[in-house]
């Protein structure tokens, strides 16, 4: 039997009750009184009759609720399911239906977009009964699921990504300890939000592991809105995407505040583009650690590390973890040689939940197959080359290029259309849209991004829309998105 994750991260700051864990928009919290309210939100699933293993969606803003809910579940043996508040109703709709969630906790300002969807038991974020605390956590095995989180897909559906107590425990021990160096002393803040794998460590489990000070913030991330947050807060770590990284060197000023106390910054999710890491560290004089990480292994196992940063690279595996380069054969590549990355460690993913052939395709003999490729280089160090499919990272959130694809094609000028990944002016990856005009049509790029937009998450729709005459197909009818890419990079092909 092993200990009930929830259980085992507020131990960790039993000797120090009154500090503090968590600051949001709303005020700090002691690790006294979040204990207090993970407990009491355990009693108030039992009060609703929710039974061990139910799974609860969990769709809201960064907050201590959020923490405290997401704890209180675990505590109480039910499953949280965190998924994106800013998501549309139809994405919801198939959320809660490959999920099989018996509860839905939401915020607020997500609750209207559940509007006439089969929602389940439905609990709102603020609007909570009391209730007596649940003083004992509920025992679990090193199998049990703990949470879900949901992982983009080829196909543009999510997967359910199921991870076990053990992997939450075993997380904060492993790339913090050994690259961050996270103590008591620390003050961290997360520009990638706490339903995305990325996020969820960087804001609770590590802090909470290490007793740490985790700064929370509900709305969305703006230079504006992250800036006023370091100034008042100042940060000894800053968690973020190279996106994000670029938006605020864009910014006419930096304010001193803001930077004053960093002493680290991290960047996953996407590769960071050498040029943005060097720019940062003339600008602000703070290294970036770059790292890899997946949803599948719940946080980073591939990072350089402070005082050895080679920008460009990925680094070196994170202790605990093992990397591997196979070529195409499925056998090992030879020194210098690109391969794909299969990783292993304690915090791999017990699988998707209900998707048998991604399942398969993906956790092979106890491995996880990224369908990332890089190659080492004659330091030892990991150079990333993209990926191995059509997916494209933005932002750090994979998206799935027939997806937009979908979007677009609803409209009724677009005749056909494909979507590829083509580096902006900072070297960051974003969506770019080839369109070729249904007959007799005329098409408004402007009205095809706010039609995109109508129906896709934000972070979706694709940044720049070129028209087209036709779109490049080999003799089958494939469309040869490397084409496509490399008239992304001329500019246009209209």
């Amino acid at each position: 039997m092993t200990r009930n994750a929830a259980a085992a991260l507020l131990e960790r700051n039993r000797d120090r009750p009154h500090a503090v864990a968590l600051i949001d928009d709303r005020g700090a919290c002691t690790h006294a009184e979040l204990a207090e309210r993970v407990r009491r939100f355990a009693g108030v699933l039992h009060d609703r009759g929710v039974a061990p293993g139910t799974r609860m969606m969990l769709c809201a803003e960064d907050s201590i609720d959020f923490v405290a809910a997401c704890l209180g579940a675990i505590w109480a043996g039910v499953v949280p399911v965190m998924v994106n508040p800013q998501l549309t109703a139809t994405d919801y709709r198939y959320l809660l239906d490959d999920s099989g969630a018996g509860v839905l906790l939401v915020s607020p300002t997500a609750l209207p977009r559940f509007d006439g969807l089969a929602v389940p038991d439905t609990m709102v974020i603020g609007e909570l009964p009391d209730a007596t605390p649940v003083e004992r956590p509920v025992p679990v095995e090193p199998g049990d699921v703990c949470l879900w989180q949901y992982s983009s897909g080829t196909t543009g559906q999510p997967k359910g990504t199921m991870h076990s107590h053990a992997a939450m425990i075993a997380a904060p021990a492993l790339f913090v300890e050994e690259v961050l160096a996270l103590s008591e002393r620390d003050v961290t803040f997360s520009v990638s939000k706490m339903f995305f794998g990325y996020g969820f460590g960087n804001s609770v489990l590590f802090p909470l592991w290490h007793g740490a000070t985790a700064i929370l913030m509900a709305e969305r991330p703006t230079a504006a809105a992250v800036l006023a947050r370091l100034a008042e807060y100042r940060p000894t770590i800053l968690y973020s995407v190279p996106t994000f990284y670029a938006a605020l060197l864009g910014q006419d000023e930096i304010p001193p505040a803001a930077t004053e106390r960093l002493r680290l910054c991290v960047s996953a999710g996407e590769a960071l583009p050498a040029e943005l890491c060097r720019r940062w560290q003339v600008r602000v004089g703070v290294p970036i650690v770059d790292g890899m990480g997946s949803t599948e292994m719940l946080h980073i196992f591939l990072a350089n590390r402070p005082g050895e940063i080679e920008p460009g690279t990925t680094g070196r595996p994170v202790a605990g973890y093992t990397l591997d380069l196979r070529g195409e054969d499925g056998g090992p590549v030879a020194a210098g040689e690109t391969g794909e990355l299969f990783v292993r460690g304690p915090t791999r993913a017990l699988g998707y939940w209900n998707k048998p052939d991604k399942d398969a395709a993906v956790f092979v003999d106890g491995w996880v197959r990224t369908g990332d490729r890089f190659h080492r280089d004659a330091a030892g160090r990991f150079v990333y080359h993209g990926r191995g499919d059509d997916l494209l990272k933005v932002a750090g959130i994979y998206v799935s290029p027939f997806e937009i694809e979908a979007a677009l094609a609803a409209h009724a000028s677009v005749g056909d259309v494909a979507v590829v990944g083509a580096p902006d002016p900072d070297g960051l990856i974003k969506p770019v849209a080839f369109v070729v005009p249904a007959p007799g049509a005329t098409c408004d790029c402007e009205t095809l991004k706010a039609h995109a937009k109508a129906l896709l998450a934000g972070y979706k729709y694709p940044r720049r829309i070129l028209l087209v005459d036709a779109l490049p197909k080999t003799a089958t009818g494939k469309i040869e998105r490397f084409r496509l890419r490399q008239w992304a990079l001329d500019g246009n092909r209209a």
